[in-house]
């Protein structure tokens, strides 16, 4: 509590009437100095006593429009204050921004109660120049006493956040073959119980809630029939997000690992709004770089999309060399143990002649535990129990590598989506000779279509919407 400008007038002018009574020996003017102290003091315990009660029923609310938002983008935020039984003092309310934000004036973000109103709101719009989570601090309520002797300025209210992203590049293509893709579906499982959604009608059987009946059904047909639904669930996602060197290649801002990353976020937005458990692991070239393990709270969703904003391209240094494969099956590397050890003793003229075969395959068997995303997937998501939907962004540099890395994400019944970047969308002048980039393309389209072909697998892809035409465009020349 401080004490303003009028209470040290009439303090001072208190003290002046004590000095006077002393000086000139006037005891009325003593008296006169006492009754300004006890007039003080007593406004100053009327003045608690009504800031004791103003904290009882004072509800203070700040409500951004939105949760998320692009850099440069504008949001709108509400500030309202409430008090049912009305203010008993008059008071001010005031926002304060988050250190990203732009500048808003005082007077725009700020509200006033007089004594005896009971409800205020304004709602002001918040520029967002600089990417990051921008939170705003608890607002600031200054409560002016009665015939302004006091004032009080204390923080009151909630601390929203806000996640602001980097812009979308442009024309984000996901799709196949050109083809932009539908949005994923919901949250089916193919099994029929209690849900939403209807899915077929059955005859009535002892032991059927009748509450399950379909009266207009069983009237049609002439025998009690029931409406089944199909059963909805959480889907767990999981993102594996490749951030090494290679994903550099594009101009600032549109390089394949911004494409990708816009699309993780995409998905990771999806989970958070749907509560469905998230995990995410970001892959450099050195290995595994960040490990988020599925969770469902509002601070773990945020820190996932915080983890894909501030990614960027690792450095190769020391590592494996690439088999840089092309499209085409590779053997499976638990097959390759198996065979190796059923030969393993064995000296017949079949033992000698596949064994220098298998000691080749072993030794790609090494490069590719040594592959950091086929290694972050074996060792992160093999861990995790159930099935879960585990979401793969890449590019196709080592194709081999990554239908490894894909078989092996197809344990324990998992799900796989690759989000695959194709690299001659992406490279620096790659597209100087439309023909040969269509024909490189074309080969990165049958490389696609043989990873969707495998079960329980769908591939997407990721590219500039502008150079994707560009290419096709070269295939109506033909």
């Amino acid at each position: 509590m401080d004490a303003t400008r009028r209470f040290w007038g009439i303090a001072a002018a208190g003290v002046l009437l004590a000095a006077l009574a002393v000086a000139f020996g006037r005891p009325i003017l003593l008296a006169g100095a006492g009754g300004v102290g006890a007039l003080l003091v007593a406004r100053q315990y009327a003045f608690v006593r009504s800031l004791t009660a103003l904290d009882d029923y004072l509800s203070v609310s700040v409500s951004p429009s939105d949760r998320y938002a692009r850099r440069d983008d504008e949001t709108a935020v509400t500030l309202a204050i409430d008090c049912p039984d009305g203010v008993s003092l008059p008071l001010t309310v005031t926002t304060k921004l988050p250190v990203i934000a732009g500048s808003v004036p005082v007077t725009e973000r700020a509200v006033r109660l007089d004594a005896g109103e009971e409800h205020a709101t304004t709602t002001f719009a918040v520029e967002w120049p600089a990417v990051g989570e921008a939170t705003f601090p608890q607002p600031t309520v200054s409560v002016t006493g009665k015939f302004g002797l006091f004032t009080e300025t204390y923080e009151r209210g909630p601390e929203p956040v806000v996640v602001v992203e980097p812009r979308q590049p442009r024309r984000l293509h996901v799709g196949e073959g050109g083809d932009a893709a539908a949005a994923f579906g919901g949250h089916r499982t193919g099994d029929l119980g209690q849900g939403t959604d209807p899915a077929e009608i059955r005859q009535y059987v002892p032991g059927d809630s009748l509450r399950d009946i379909d009266w207009k059904a069983t009237a049609r047909l002439a025998y009690p029939h029931v409406r089944e639904y199909e059963v909805e669930s959480d889907r767990r996602t999981v993102l594996v997000v490749d951030h090494r060197e290679q994903l550099a290649a594009g101009p600032a801002g549109e390089r394949a690992l911004d494409y990708l990353r816009e699309v993780a976020l995409i998905v990771a937005g999806a989970a958070d709004r749907a509560s469905d458990p998230l995990g995410c692991y970001t892959v450099g070239d050195r290995g595994t770089t960040a490990e988020r393990d599925p969770a469902t709270t509002d601070a773990h969703y945020r820190e996932v999309r915080s983890l894909l904003r501030e990614l960027r391209p690792t450095e190769a240094g020391a590592r494996a060399d690439s088999t840089n494969g092309r499209s085409g099956s590779v053997r499976g590397i638990t097959d390759t143990h198996r065979s190796a050890e059923l030969l393993a003793g064995d000296d017949s003229a079949f033992g000698a002649t596949l064994t220098p075969y298998l000691e080749e395959r072993d030794r790609y068997v090494q490069l590719m535990e040594r592959d950091p995303l086929f290694e972050t997937v074996r060792t992160r998501i093999g861990r995790l129990e159930g099935s879960h939907w585990v979401l793969v962004f890449t590019d196709d540099t080592d194709r081999a590598a990554l239908q490894e890395t894909v078989r092996l994400a197809l344990s324990e019944g998992n799900q796989v989506v690759v989000f695959l970047a194709p690299t001659v969308l992406y490279e620096g002048g790659g597209l100087a000779d439309l023909d040969t980039a269509y024909e490189r393309y074309v080969d990165f389209e049958s490389f696609r279509q043989e990873l969707a072909r495998l079960e329980r697998v769908t591939a997407y892809e990721v590219a500039p919407g502008e150079r994707l035409d560009a290419v096709l465009s070269a295939s109506d020349r033909r």
